[in-house]
């Protein structure tokens, strides 16, 4: 168990799982830098953030609720959950919370509730948006002691949602990743560069430069490439 001085933020779990280089960068040497992606990337978010809270069909919305997690040691929002509870808990007309204290924990287990990710782009191959939703869940669960099989990645460029099953494969990889981020933040580790096509995509490229202290490249060759621009 984590204290809470020790809880770190949820979304580096996305930056670990993309490039561990890139994660360091962030949160160990306290750079960062905008391009075109985060910048889409962070309208998308402030629009989900900024929805108020509403109840469709007997399913209420929030936005922007508070997360945190002293299991895997982390902290964060999620961006929205829906809260769906069976026929005999309604909550039209009534506050969540008062319907939720009032619940036991046998009415809790009862509700369906479901974290949703905003992110720009399109679906990954790798896990990176699955284990911050992953992790997302976890904290619910902890904090709420209700059960979440699944939650939602909602990709701007696909209009679209994709349902992400909260399985125990998918809790262990973001168990280990929680605990790869403190490794790496606790001890200060930033790993070496190594470029990769998704460098390009990568606001931070011209503050890693890859290209230029990537391992096995001599200055030499770096030079010589330069000296043409």
């Amino acid at each position: 168990m984590y204290s809470e001085d020790d809880l770190l933020p949820i979304s580096a779990l996305q930056h670990l799982l993309f490039c561990e280089r890139q994660c360091a960068l962030i949160h160990v040497e306290r750079l960062w830098a905008e391009n075109r992606f985060t910048a889409e990337g962070n309208h998308l978010h402030e629009k989900a953030h900024t929805g108020k809270p509403e109840t469709r069909n007997g399913v209420r919305i929030t936005c922007s609720l508070p997360l945190h997690s002293n299991t895997l040691g982390l902290v964060g929002q999620a961006d929205v959950v829906e809260w769906e509870p069976p026929a005999s808990q309604r909550i039209s007309g009534k506050r969540l919370v008062d319907v939720l204290k009032a619940a036991t924990p046998e009415d809790r287990q009862q509700w369906r509730v479901t974290p949703i990710e905003y992110k720009r782009g399109k679906p990954k191959q790798n896990n990176c948006d699955r284990v911050q939703l992953c992790a997302q869940a976890i904290c619910l669960e902890e904090m709420l002691d209700v059960k979440i099989e699944q939650g939602e990645l909602f990709y701007g460029s696909k209009r679209r949602r994709v349902t992400v099953n909260c399985d125990e494969a998918l809790r262990e990889i973001t168990l280990h990743a929680a605990q790869r981020l403190h490794h790496i933040i606790d001890h200060r580790l930033t790993p070496p560069a190594i470029r990769e096509k998704k460098c390009d995509s990568c606001s931070l490229l011209n503050l890693c430069l890859p290209d230029a202290i990537a391992p096995n490249r001599s200055v030499n060759d770096y030079l010589s490439e330069i000296a043409n621009f």
